[in-house]
């Protein structure tokens, strides 16, 4: 995982500055335990090495093509927002189209956001996949629409296929969606 940040860090020092000065230092395992205490629930280990290297970002600036990444304090209100919301049965008569591998809920409360958009949608950590899937996949989770889609088996895999996107120029910064999109919605 460091070696990992250690190529996107690269990468943002040199195409974009403030990218790299929004990242957050690393998350403490009281931090850590607090979050997952919250949650009711043992975050991936390759999840909880990226929080010890970035715990998050300050300021709303997309790092995680177009969305921000959430430290565990956000993670937390982000979860809580939607937990609050499954419980008063907003989504009692609804359910999502899932690729395979992950359950049909609208929202379920072991699926843990760590980016958003600033409009309710989501990458969220999947710990309760349905039996084809993996525990700690990675998988959207949008607001107003079913499609659940599966981006990859685990945060590590997630995040090694993202910085690689960015160093081979499949996201790019862009000044005018503030952060990294991906090259074809520029």
């Amino acid at each position: 995982m460091e070696h990992t940040w250690q190529k996107f860090e690269q990468w943002l020092a040199q195409n974009w500055p403030e990218g790299l000065s929004c990242l957050n230092p690393p998350a403490s395992d009281e931090q850590i335990a607090q979050l997952e205490s919250q949650l009711e629930a043992k975050l991936p280990a390759d999840f909880v090495a990226c929080l010890k290297v970035h715990n998050g970002q300050n300021g709303f600036s997309s790092v995680f093509d177009g969305m921000e990444f959430l430290s565990c304090e956000e993670i937390y209100s982000q979860w809580f927002v939607w937990k609050d919301l499954l419980d008063g049965g907003d989504f009692k008569d609804i359910s999502s189209e899932p690729d395979e591998g992950i359950k049909s809920d609208w929202w379920n409360s072991k699926w843990i956001p760590f980016t958003h958009n600033g409009g309710g949608d989501h990458l969220c950590l999947d710990l309760d996949p349905s039996a084809s899937g993996s525990a700690g996949q990675i998988i959207t989770m949008w607001h107003d629409m079913e499609a659940r889609e599966l981006k990859a088996k685990s945060f590590g895999e997630y995040f090694e296929s993202y910085v690689s996107g960015v160093l081979t120029g499949k996201y790019v910064y862009s000044e005018e969606y503030g952060g990294l999109i991906n090259a074809d919605d520029v």
